[in-house]
């Protein structure tokens, strides 16, 4: 069974979790952990000789260090790339938490040290016209790992994700600050400042700009240690 399970969300829709994700995977890697990772669902796949198939959850695949099928790691493939819940609708198909949550034990049982379950868009995006992702962490008790975009408005939407994350009785396990253009925003070191005395949870690192996804890098930038205490 996996030891530690984490969702991992973001402030907004292209914060870079999936680049993050797959650098938390590799620092765990690097110090000796056994990694699964997930994307329940997942729109804006391309449809290939082996089915449809979602550049992040293929990423997610190569950082791990458990071998899993792509159908385990990203159960529910839509093509549209638009909201899940619509892109769902259009393939005339039904997507419900419980069948989310279904999938997600299924892997929890494997042997591994670490599973992250990555989730679409932000803490609120729909599932369908009565739920949200977050049931989705909330049923299964998950911490969550929070991915905060650094641009202008990114501590108010820091904030108010921590705020609902916590009002859905779950606890922020840590946040990593994302940089997602080459130019370093306007103050900066004072946004991260306000961050790291108002968010009341361990960052677990900044991130630089890179062009492409190279978990590598980015794992050296991180400190994980917090993730497997307790």
């Amino acid at each position: 069974m996996a030891k530690k399970t984490y969702f991992v969300t973001g402030t907004d829709t292209g914060v870079g979790k999936t680049m993050v994700s797959a650098a938390i995977l590799e620092a765990a890697r690097m110090s000796g952990k056994r990694t699964l990772a997930m994307k329940p669902i997942a729109s804006g796949c391309e449809s290939t000789p082996d089915g449809l198939r979602n550049e992040d959850a293929l990423i997610l695949q190569r950082a791990i260090t458990e071998p899993l099928a792509y159908d385990v790691i990203n159960p529910v493939a839509l093509e549209p790339a638009i909201a899940p819940h619509v892109a769902a609708q259009l393939a005339g198909r039904a997507v419900s938490a419980q069948r989310l949550i279904g999938f997600c034990r299924g892997l929890q049982i494997r042997p591994a040290d670490l599973l992250l379950v990555e989730g679409a868009g932000g803490w609120r995006v729909p599932l369908n016209d009565r739920e949200t992702f977050a049931a989705l962490p909330r049923e299964l008790g998950l911490p969550v790992i929070m991915i905060v975009s650094l641009k202008l408005g990114c501590i108010n939407h820091a904030l108010l994700t921590a705020e609902a994350i916590r009002a859905d009785g779950l606890v922020v396990a840590g946040w990593v600050a994302n940089r997602p253009e080459p130019e370093v925003m306007s103050c900066e070191q004072e946004t991260l400042n306000y961050l790291l005395t108002h968010l009341g949870a361990p960052c677990l690192g900044v991130l630089p700009w890179l062009e492409g996804v190279n978990a590598e890098t980015l794992a050296v930038h991180l400190n994980i240690d917090s993730l497997f205490e307790n």
